[in-house]
């Protein structure tokens, strides 16, 4: 047994974790009642976070020393079953509420060992709470426990025990085993995507060095297995964010420490992009809001930087970098943890804990000013590449500047091509984006000019992943887009002056159109990130086939829907036409079919998952054309559905 796992058995006492452990607060109906409060949603990201909130007990139990492998499956029926080889949930029976351990966390609100002396020290969910959700809300849930050689179980509906914990057999293990199947009445979507769960459990298994997760898919026609572990952790999180961009500084600089009840475990590296890529956890918990441990990271860059390059007369005095110029191209991972975490924030992911800020920054600062000390080449080549950055920061705030002054990033004069709306609460109106003069001439003949504001696009669209700011600022079709959405970019972003809270993505279903849309997406993902964070961006998804049968028109938005159709009737007796533009239709054609928001289907842009999403854009729009080659063999069977053939 390692030292570390003794350290930890110790913080968390050993094996005394037992009923007496487990601390009461309330029951469950809240839950059912207001399943919101307590997942998010009751969307498919909601539906995915009740496998977070399980696997987040297993990873407690590898926090405090005492699990080193979690198997989580999408079991044939659809249910989830996750298994890790922990000590267990304690199956006594607890000595106020006379109930076993096992039925108390799955029945109790808050009932888990995190809220005791006993259980643990550093907790990322909250043991018994999350569970306890999940049992609220799927039809059915089953635990078994296998403890002292023994194998228990028990079996729940929407929440309540069928029967007490019993003991059903020997065991040669130790765990726990939870299988849990989403209530319908609950939730938009009960089936479970697999690339979405593969994901959070890759970036557990990164977080969390050594640790062994493995992931797979038993439905039939859908079979998957994965399994992840990563010795060098959150150094090994950073290579893959970096897979194929050109570095600066060919080291990670990874950095650690542990105090009594905190641990900083950071890792970081340059590549020569124009874009900061940090992203920062507290207790394996995503602070997408940032917080204390973000700003503490980020000054002790800039002031190790700064330091240095003073001290070995690269920079003047008068010569000071700004946090901005050092952070760009910089990819970090950012994993603290500590006791009592404090979420602030309007989603609950800003990490609040004051001391945590000097805890970074101090450890930061110090190990990295060692680093450049004993790397002045590699020191020399950052501190040149943060002096451009500067420079091209001076030159796009110019650019600002100009721009601001013509009114592009201010609300005032509006671009000649809008047609614009007449309603003027933002939460009521929609802006199409639409992709030629020609299909948006259309469109503006066929919009309900109350609600709906077109904004057509002329010339190919800037791909921004290759562009600075001051470049991007030059592009006459992104200035139009900053000035009709109104909310600005980057540092000046406000949502508040948002003019529409619907931005619609109108092209045609062909390869070209496809292209278009990424293009947009690559700017809204890197300027105006919030909009697609907020859900407020939405792809039109325009008729593949108008079907006529003597004077019926149909229309058919897949393959499956045209099979659907031509099924009704004889073959012969329809006439089927394939879309390959916007501009086949007219504008009376195009509001039934695309844009009247009673028949419509508009599919939302969410991000699900930052990393895959950045990885994405870098891939397909970045530089390296053997990299886009890769992805698109790679992910070829996925896509086969969506070919223009």
């Amino acid at each position: 047994m390692s030292t570390e796992k003794k350290e930890q058995k110790t913080a968390a006492t050993a094996s005394h974790y037992d009923a007496k452990d487990i601390t009461v607060l309330e029951g469950l109906d809240p839950v059912r009642k207001r399943p919101g409060m307590y997942i998010g949603s009751t969307d498919t990201r909601g539906l995915h976070h009740l496998i977070t909130e399980v696997v987040d007990n297993s990873v407690d139990e590898a926090l405090a020393g005492y699990c080193t492998e979690i198997s989580v499956t999408i079991e044939r029926d659809g249910s989830v079953s996750v298994l890790d080889n922990g000590r267990g949930i304690p199956t006594g029976i607890h000595p106020t509420e006379k109930i076993s351990a096992v039925e108390l966390v799955l029945t109790k609100l808050h009932a888990g060992g995190k809220f005791g002396k006993g259980g643990y020290t550093i907790s990322g969910g909250l043991h018994g709470v999350g569970v306890s959700v999940v049992n609220a809300l799927s039809e059915w849930l089953e635990v078994e426990v296998y403890q002292n050689g023994k194998t228990f179980h028990q079996s729940y509906n929407r929440g309540v025990p069928q029967a007490p914990l019993r003991e059903t057999g020997k065991a040669t293990k130790t765990g726990t085993k939870v299988t849990f199947y989403p209530d319908a009445e609950i939730f938009d979507t009960i089936e479970f995507n697999y690339e979405t769960m593969k994901v959070r459990l890759r970036e557990l298994a990164f977080l969390n060095k050594g640790l062994i997760i493995k992931c797979a898919d038993l439905r039939p026609g859908r079979e998957h297995k994965d399994t992840f572990c990563y010795k060098g952790g959150i150094k090994e999180f950073v290579e893959s964010l970096n897979k194929g961009k050109d570095l600066i500084i060919p080291e990670i600089i990874h950095i650690t420490k542990k105090n009594k009840n905190s641990e900083v475990d950071v890792a970081f590296q340059w590549n020569d992009g124009y874009s900061e890529n940090i992203h920062a956890y507290a207790n394996n918990i995503n602070t997408e809001e940032g917080g204390v441990h973000l700003i503490g990271f980020r000054n002790a860059l800039a002031k190790a930087i700064n330091d240095y390059g003073k001290k070995v007369n690269l920079l003047k005095e008068s010569d000071k970098l700004s946090i901005e110029d050092v952070l760009e191209g910089v990819v970090a991972i950012i994993s603290v943890k500590l006791e009592n975490p404090q979420f602030e924030g309007q989603t609950k992911t800003k990490l609040g804990n004051a001391f945590m800020r000097g805890e970074v920054e101090k450890v930061v600062q110090e190990k990295f000013g060692e680093f450049l000390e004993e790397n002045p080449k590699a020191a020399k080549e950052l501190i040149l590449k943060c002096q451009t950055a500067r420079n091209a920061r001076e030159a796009a705030r110019r650019a600002k500047d100009l721009v601001h002054r013509k009114g592009v990033l201010e609300n005032t004069t509006l671009p000649g091509k809008l047609a614009d709306c007449t309603e003027r609460d933002p939460k009521f109106c929609e802006i199409f984006i639409v992709e030629g003069d020609s299909a948006g001439g259309t469109a503006k003949q066929g919009r309900d000019r109350r609600f709906q504001a077109i904004l057509p696009l002329r010339g190919k669209i800037l791909n921004v992943e290759k562009a600075r700011l001051a470049r991007v600022l030059e592009s006459e079709t992104i200035k139009n887009m900053i000035t009709a959405f109104g909310c600005g970019i980057q540092e000046d972003f406000d949502i508040n002056r948002l003019r529409y809270h619907k931005i619609i993505t109108m092209s045609d279903a062909d390869v070209d159109g496809s292209h278009i849309r990424i293009l947009l997406l690559t700017f809204l993902y890197r300027f105006m990130r919030p909009l697609i964070e907020g859900g407020y961006v939405y792809a039109a998804q325009p008729p593949l086939y108008k079907v006529t049968k003597g004077s019926e028109e149909l229309y058919a938005y897949s393959d499956a829907e045209l099979e659907q159709i031509m099924g009704k009737g004889a073959r012969g007796k329809a006439n089927v036409q394939r879309y390959k533009g916007l501009g086949e239709m007219n504008a009376e054609q195009l509001w039934d079919t695309t844009m009247n928001p009673e028949h419509r289907t508009l599919v939302q842009i969410t991000l699900e998952d930052a990393f895959a999403a950045d990885e994405i854009f870098s891939t397909l729009m970045g530089e390296k054309a053997e990299l886009r080659r890769e992805y698109i063999e790679r992910n070829a069977a996925n896509f086969t559905q969506d070919l223009d053939i």
